[in-house]
């Protein structure tokens, strides 16, 4: 009997141990997500930027678009 619980506190702790686990590779999932947005940020923002302020030039233009 008393092997018994051993082993059923071993499993239990084995399973407490992999939701840290998958705590912890969530966490660097968002992480490494958040880096490709930031990168995708400064990678594109000058062209968007640049689409924006030709958008606007076109509208205060009188909609006469090249």
């Amino acid at each position: 009997m008393l092997q018994y619980l051993t082993i059923m506190l071993a499993n239990q702790k084995a399973k407490m141990d992999e939701r840290g686990a998958s705590a912890v590779e969530y966490g660097l999932l968002v992480a490494g997500i958040a880096a490709i947005i930031v990168a995708a940020v400064f990678l594109f923002g000058g062209m968007v930027e640049g689409i924006f302020t030709d958008t606007q030039a076109d509208i205060e233009g009188g909609g006469n678009a090249n």
